[in-house]
């Protein structure tokens, strides 16, 4: 192999793609387009400007049934990178998020914690700070 394999594209299974989008939308700024096809659904999601740090990624409904609330991960987890957990802690519980692990200091790194989306989909949340104690 030449060079390492990295992540370039993510997706979200919901069971509610309008609620979800909404979710994504209002918390996070992410934009959408309809990437449909005659014979399956599929948004494609922006997370950010062409050039900047970060992946794109899709919307899909889910194909089976939803995550129990006490089963384990069974997936990738994303990551979002913020610049203000607490704010985005907040915007995400005003928009039907919960919190699935709360914010805990990564020691001389960063504050790091993890939610479940409307959708009851884990993700990250992540505030660089060298100061975290």
């Amino acid at each position: 192999m030449s060079s390492a394999a990295r992540p370039v594209h993510f997706e979200i299974q919901a069971d509610d793609l309008d609620r979800a989008r909404a979710f994504y939308t209002e918390v996070f700024g992410w934009e959408f387009q309809d990437w449909s096809g005659p014979d399956f659904t599929y948004l494609g999601i922006t997370t950010g400007e062409e050039g900047t740090p970060g992946i794109n990624g899709g919307l899909l409904p889910r194909p089976g049934g939803s995550p129990a609330m006490d089963q384990p991960i069974n997936a990738y987890v994303v990551t979002m990178s913020c610049d203000d957990f607490d704010a985005y802690a907040e915007r995400i519980l005003a928009h039907g998020g919960e919190v699935a692990l709360p914010k805990q200091a990564l020691m001389g790194m960063a504050w790091q914690g993890y939610f479940k989306d409307t959708e009851g989909n884990i993700f990250g949340l992540h505030q660089p700070d060298p100061n975290a104690a």
